[in-house]
């Protein structure tokens, strides 16, 4: 994301240079002053000027050589600010978010129907004026086996090509799935059995969404214990968790663009409902707590104001 965005602040500026260079040459005379000051934007500097201020120091450089040549006709000025605005907002263009998975990426729970943790942030973007779209294309139900098919299909790939950034919810109903086959004799056994299968897939997830897009970040979501209100005192379904969260971590180490976010500590507080009627999805108080935590690991923290306490 941080090498598009030089890439694009370098054009904007090689761009208006070659433009300035056009409108202020003056072909009656054989020495041009206006090419010295064309020339401040040599490759060294463009280097040099950070990223956030290169819209600015591109529309500076403009004002001050229309300033200096007052032979320059009001059209030929208004042909350099109408490109400049179109340069500016390309180096301003929205960012694109994709949410994929299961029912949690879906918002399965939450009372409001405002699409869970997702549509959450996505409030908290608009009302933040943020420039960042965010596509939910999670699915109830999904494992980890479907979810790489529904990777092959024409649509989804073509949104995770476009995106900045990938956020995964995926592996709670792979679990599930062992609970109800093993529901009259519930052990370890088969967790710790089918936890290998699950990494394997996951990690065939991981470079699919890599193989569309190797630029975009990545972030997987990790698992709560839904259970952790009711049925405490079942130590075994907390192994199963942290032994699922661990194997997932420790994957997402193994890339430099993808991340792990953990979840499982914010349910961990019995005084407050954070489960839907269901017992076992987020409610709207719930999804809050992730969107928060989602929000602390994003990248764009470090390009704009937003702050996990903007979430409402």
């Amino acid at each position: 994301m941080h090498m598009k965005k030089a890439l694009g602040a370098i054009a904007i500026l090689l761009l208006v240079s070659f433009l300035l260079y056009l409108v202020f040459l003056n072909p009656s005379q054989t020495k041009l002053e206006s090419v010295e000051a064309v020339n401040i934007l040599n490759e060294e500097q463009v280097e040099d000027l950070p990223e956030t201020n290169a819209a600015e120091e591109v529309e500076q450089l403009v004002e001050a050589n229309t300033l200096e040549q007052p032979t320059i006709t009001e059209d030929l000025k208004d042909k350099v600010r109408e490109v400049l605005d179109v340069a500016i907002n390309l180096f301003t263009k929205e960012q694109k978010i994709v949410a994929i998975g299961d029912s949690l990426t879906q918002g399965v729970g939450d009372e409001t129907e405002k699409g869970g943790y997702v549509g959450i942030l996505n409030h908290t973007f608009e009302d933040n004026n943020i420039n960042i779209e965010i596509e939910n294309i999670g699915k109830r139900g999904n494992r980890s086996d479907q979810l790489l098919k529904r990777l092959e299909k024409e649509e989804i790939a073509a949104s995770i090509k476009e995106a900045d950034t990938v956020l995964i919810t995926i592996g709670a109903n792979d679990i599930m799935k062992i609970v109800k086959s093993n529901f009259t004799n519930l052990t370890l056994e088969p967790f710790q059995k089918e936890l290998p299968n699950y990494v394997v897939r996951l990690t065939a997830i991981l470079d699919r969404i890599n193989g569309l897009n190797p630029d975009a970040q990545i972030y997987l979501i990790g698992f709560y214990n839904p259970f952790e209100r009711y049925f405490s005192d079942i130590y075994q379904l907390q192994i199963i968790l942290n032994d699922w969260n661990t194997a997932g971590k420790s994957l997402t180490e193994e890339y430099a663009n993808v991340h792990f976010i953990p979840t499982q500590d914010l349910f961990l507080n019995g005084d407050i409902d954070l489960l839907a009627d269901d017992q076992f999805h987020p409610n709207t108080s719930g999804y809050k707590l992730i969107a928060k935590r989602v929000l602390e690991h994003l990248e764009i923290n470090e390009e704009t104001d937003i702050t996990p306490e903007d979430v409402e």
